[in-house]
């Protein structure tokens, strides 16, 4: 196993990681009754051109989740946490998440999001120490819920 780098210019990388996602948000949807996640439309082009910043979870040479943020001052935000079905229960998404925070030294609070009937996803940010600061419809019938974690200095 190994964290690192994606390059969104790599190809192979791209399409491995759209593979990925599509993945797992399709099993995302199916738990939250909307197939209308932003992601889920996207095609290569669109990921490549993210200004994300994206590390994935190697097994094995290959990829078996990603994470994806951007970091504005103080401000960490997770934009995609995404692991692939076969992978599921495995930590991945913890990994990512503590590797990140690792990483991205400075900040002052962490935000992400989520399905709002998504329920290991909003079990894996509690764990992690977020806290939920509520729910939002993004587009009609699809509602997130807010989590934040505020850094103690």
């Amino acid at each position: 196993m190994s964290i690192g780098r994606i390059y969104l210019q790599d190809m192979e990388q791209a399409k491995e990681l759209l593979e990925i996602q599509r993945a797992a948000y399709l099993i995302e949807a199916e738990l939250i009754g909307s197939f209308a996640i932003p992601a889920l439309q996207e095609d290569l082009e669109t990921l490549q051109n993210s200004d994300e910043i994206f590390y994935g979870y190697w097994i094995d040479d290959r990829l078996a989740g990603a994470i994806s943020y951007k970091k504005e001052g103080g401000l960490l935000d997770i934009y995609r946490l995404v692991v692939h079905p076969s992978y599921f229960r495995r930590g991945i998404g913890k990994a990512l998440v503590s590797f990140v925070e690792g990483v991205e030294e400075g900040r002052e609070r962490i935000i992400v999001s989520t399905g709002a009937r998504n329920l290991p996803a909003k079990r894996l940010y509690e764990g992690l120490g977020f806290s939920e600061r509520g729910e939002r419809e993004v587009i009609p019938g699809l509602w997130i819920t807010l989590f934040e974690k505020i850094e103690r200095c």
